[in-house]
């Protein structure tokens, strides 16, 4: 009898470009890839960070390098990833929140994060996919998205609007983008304990309401996501596309 073998996980001659990749959410995107053999390309705007991260990531024996970009700055970031690319995996991370009940919400706050969390990850991806149309390889665009891009949220109405676009956006793109070989998808986390989430924790009866509402009854952590994202980078997920891969603790059970 012949077994099928598995395509596995491996991203070895593979080049991945992760935004907001300096800390939290990214970085541990950007760690994950290289250990599968990705050279990880880590993009932000502050460069001690992500020359720090994409030092670390060398250090352990992994491919990586730092470049400077804004992604709000879309003709600069269209340029840089033109030639820095191709690239064959997204992870289209950079994004920013402002929690706030709707009725308070002024048009500023909605600019900052509809145009970080939407606006600048449309064209991250579109520059991102022109470079690998044109170099006729097929790839992965990864989209950050939320728990909240499939349900409603308290003080969250402009988070929930930019990340119920992304999914809407991630679908569209898997259909245009399917005859050259290129899936898109989106992966949708809980909530996550980084750096810029911990003081949100600090208040008891926020964490006690959100940790009601994980059915596993605990925090994420970045490393719950580390294997969405080689999973969906890879072979392993190459009928995979259109879709998002849930990471929730259960959340959106109910």
């Amino acid at each position: 009898m012949e077994l099928p073998t598995s395509p596995g996980f491996s991203l070895a001659g593979k080049t991945a470009l992760v935004t907001g990749a300096g800390r939290g959410i990214g970085l541990a995107c950007a760690a994950a890839l290289a250990e599968m053999g990705a050279e990880v390309v880590l993009a932000a705007r502050t460069e001690t960070e992500i020359t720090d991260a994409a030092n670390a990531i060398v250090a352990r024996g992994q491919k990586a390098r730092a470049i400077v970009l804004d992604v709000s700055d879309l003709a600069g970031a269209k340029a840089a990833i033109a030639q820095a690319g191709p690239f064959d995996v997204l992870i289209n991370n950079a994004g920013t929140n402002r929690p706030m009940p709707m009725q308070d919400v002024a048009e500023d706050d909605y600019d900052a994060v509809l145009d970080l969390n939407l606006k600048s990850a449309f064209f991250v991806a579109q520059a991102v996919a022109q470079g690998l149309i044109a170099a006729g390889k097929p790839g992965s665009l990864i989209h950050m998205s939320s728990q909240m891009g499939h349900v409603g949220g308290p003080n969250r109405s402009l988070y929930c609007a930019s990340k119920w676009a992304i999914e809407g956006m991630s679908k569209s793109f898997a259909l245009d983008l399917a005859a050259h070989g290129i899936r898109s998808n989106t992966i949708a986390p809980t909530f996550i304990e980084t750096p810029m989430t911990k003081p949100f924790f600090q208040d008891q009866a926020f964490l006690d309401s959100v940790l009601a509402k994980i059915k596993l009854g605990r925090l994420g952590q970045v490393q719950d996501l580390m294997g969405a994202v080689q999973y969906l980078a890879s072979d392993a997920s190459a009928l995979v596309t259109g879709t998002s891969l849930v990471v929730d603790g259960g959340w959106t059970v109910e």
